[in-house]
C-alpha cells in the first residue's frame, strides 16, 4: 500500500491554521499591487529568498510586514477562499482557523473589514464545497492584556461568527498567566479557550495555560515533554495537542523532523493532531506535514488514521458529526490494503 496515497484519501481536520499565515507569495504580491502597497521585494523569488528563519521572533517579523498588503475586505476573503480551495485537495472537510485582528486593527483596518472578508469565504466554502469551518480569534501575546480586552469587546458584537478564543504571537518571555483575566472574561462571554503554549517557552507555560487559561486544547505543545507529569495529565484529562511538524522545523524548534515529539505523543496515548500552522512560511499545507512526519518517523498506517480521527476528536464540532467523521474513515481506511 501506499501511504501517501492513504494520507490523501482520509477525511481529515485541520485545527492549527494561521489564515494570515496562508499568504502565498504571488497573492502577497499580487494584493500589494492591488492596494498600493510597498514591499520590499519585487519577485517571488526574493520573498522566497526570505523565508529562511531563525526562531519564531524571526518568522514573525516578515509575517506582519506580509499583513501589510491585506486592507479590503475582499483581500480577508480572497486570502481565506484560497487556502479552503487548497485543503479541498487534501480530504480537509473541516477547519477551525485561527485569525489576528490586532496585527490589522492596529494598522487602520477595521475588525468588521477583517471578519467580513473572512466569515464571508467560510460561508462560501461550506455551500460550494462542503468545507465546515470554526472560526478562533487570537490575542497577540506581545501586546499588553488591556489591548485584548479591546478586540474580545470587539468579537462580543458578533458572537454568531466567532467560536473560540486564543493566544499567539512571541512566546519567549509571554507566559500565558499574562492574560489570565481576559481569557477568564471570554470564557464567561461562551468563547472556547485554546492557546499556544510550548512551542518556544517552557514545559510551565503548558501548565500556565491549562490552569490560568483553562484552555480546551494546547496549541503545539512540543515541550510538554520535558514534563512526565504534565504527559500523564495531558493523557488523563485528554487534553488535545494541535502539533505542527513543518513548523517546528523551519523554526529550528527541532534539529530534524526525526527528532519531533509527535511520536512519543502517540505511544504516550495523547489526543495529538496534524496541522500545518502557517504553510505558506513552512513549506506545506496539512497532507504535506503528514506525509513529512509519517516518513521521518516510520509512522505506520493504523498511525495515520488514529491521527486523522484525533483531528476530528479533538475539533469542537458535535459528536454526532465526530462519530460521522471517525465512520467515513473507517471507511475509507477500509479500501486500503494496510500492512
Amino acid at each position: 500500500m501506499n501511504i501517501d496515497s492513504l494520507i490523501d484519501a482520509l477525511p481529515k481536520a485541520e485545527l492549527h491554521l494561521h489564515i494570515e499565515g496562508t499568504l502565498e507569495p504571488e497573492m502577497m504580491l499580487a494584493l500589494a499591487r492591488r492596494n498600493g502597497v510597498s514591499l520590499p521585494y519585487k519577485s517571488v523569488e526574493e520573498v522566497n529568498t526570505a523565508y529562511e528563519f531563525d526562531c519564531l521572533q524571526d518568522f514573525l517579523d516578515l509575517y506582519y510586514n506580509g499583513m501589510s498588503v491585506l486592507i479590503e475586505e475582499r483581500d480577508f476573503y480572497d486570502l481565506t477562499y484560497a487556502y479552503l480551495e487548497k485543503i479541498q485537495q487534501q480530504g480537509v472537510i473541516h477547519a477551525e482557523i485561527f485569525f489576528d485582528p490586532q496585527g490589522h486593527t492596529s494598522r487602520g483596518i477595521s475588525f468588521e473589514t477583517v471578519l467580513g472578508g473572512i466569515s464571508a469565504a467560510l460561508e462560501t466554502a461550506e455551500r460550494e464545497m462542503g468545507i465546515t469551518s470554526k472560526l478562533i480569534m487570537c490575542f497577540l501575546r506581545h501586546l499588553p492584556e488591556e489591548e485584548a480586552f479591546d478586540s474580545l469587546e470587539c468579537a462580543c458584537k458578533h458572537k454568531s461568527l466567532i467560536h473560540g478564543v486564543g493566544l499567539d504571537s512571541s512566546e519567549k518571555g509571554y507566559p500565558p498567566g499574562l492574560f489570565s483575566k481576559v481569557f477568564a472574561e471570554a470564557r464567561k462571554q461562551g468563547f472556547i479557550p485554546v492557546a499556544h503554549a510550548g512551542e518556544e517557552g517552557p514545559a510551565e507555560y503548558v501548565e500556565q495555560a491549562l490552569d490560568d487559561l483553562k484552555v480546551q486544547r494546547v496549541d503545539h505543545g512540543n515541550r510538554a515533554f520535558e514534563n512526565p507529569q504534565l504527559i500523564k495529565r495531558l493523557a488523563r484529562e485528554k487534553t488535545p495537542l494541535t502539533m505542527c511538524p513543518l513548523s517546528n522545523l523551519r523554526l529550528k524548534g527541532i534539529p530534524s523532523l526525526e527528532l519531533h515529539p509527535l511520536k512519543k505523543a502517540l505511544q504516550a496515548g495523547l489526543v495529538v493532531t496534524v496541522n500545518s500552522d502557517d504553510p505558506s512560511y513552512f513549506g506545506g499545507y496539512v497532507s504535506d506535514n503528514y506525509k513529512a512526519i509519517q516518513q521521518a518517523l516510520d509512522l505506520q498506517p493504523q498511525d495515520i488514521i488514529t491521527l486523522a480521527k484525533n483531528s476530528f476528536t479533538a475539533s469542537f464540532i458535535e459528536d454526532k458529526h465526530k462519530q460521522s467523521a471517525h465512520d467515513e474513515i473507517d471507511k475509507v481506511a477500509g479500501k486500503f490494503t494496510l500492512t
